[in-house]
């Protein structure tokens, strides 16, 4: 079981440090779900979306808000200013994948 949290937001002052780092591409990793968490950005660097996995917790704290809490923990751990305008959770056990090859029943006519 894995969460995957879609943060999406802006840049709130960012400083000239800041800046360099993300246009050297430190934190802009192809946008794929890490612990850690990954962010795609606007080349003006105005806004952001920022992709991270959240495995459970063993005291069951796997509601949508400790879910986003923990992420947005790991937006935090970045150290970049910003501003959240949307937090999208995926319970991964929701998902279910239709693997190839696996024929379909044919609908009735």
């Amino acid at each position: 079981m894995m969460f995957r949290v879609l943060i999406s937001g802006t840049f709130d002052g960012l400083s000239d440090t800041d800046r360099s780092r993300l246009s050297s591409g430190a934190d802009l990793l192809p946008g794929g779900f890490t612990e850690a968490g990954t962010f795609t950005c606007d080349s003006s660097l105005a806004s952001f979306t920022f992709r991270c996995r959240v495995p459970p917790e063993d005291d069951g704290g796997d509601d949508e808000p400790g879910v986003t809490r923990r992420a947005v923990a790991a937006l935090e751990a970045h150290g970049y200013p910003y501003r959240i305008l949307r937090v999208a959770v995926t319970d991964m056990r929701d998902i279910k994948v239709r693997r190839k090859g696996h024929a379909r029943p044919a609908a009735p006519r």
